[in-house]
């Protein structure tokens, strides 16, 4: 486990907390584990997520901030699931794999 604190808005709840940590750690998979993650799992988060971060601006704030910790990039991350045919995301530092 990396030792990080997760980008997150002061002003959400318990559950809003929880639904954005789950797409974080979604990101996290795709990077970390050998087979990646679940295209089906990585969306549904993603899509999760955009229910507590409608604005696109805030997205791109959050997701810049993530980057920054941990190396993983969220645009990157949801550009390679929605263009893949594959049923799993599996992303390199710098890309896709």
């Amino acid at each position: 486990m990396k030792n990080y604190s997760y980008p997150l808005a002061d002003d959400w709840t318990t559950d809003e907390i929880v639904v954005v940590t789950t797409l974080y750690q979604r990101l996290e998979d795709a990077y970390e584990l050998n087979q990646g993650v679940s295209k089906q799992a990585l969306l549904a988060a993603y899509q999760a997520f955009k229910e507590i971060v409608p604005s696109k601006s805030q997205e791109k704030q959050l997701g810049r901030q993530f980057e920054t910790l941990t190396g993983y990039s969220l645009y990157r991350t949801m550009k390679a699931a929605r263009e893949t045919t594959r049923k799993s995301v599996k992303m390199v530092l710098g890309g896709s794999h």
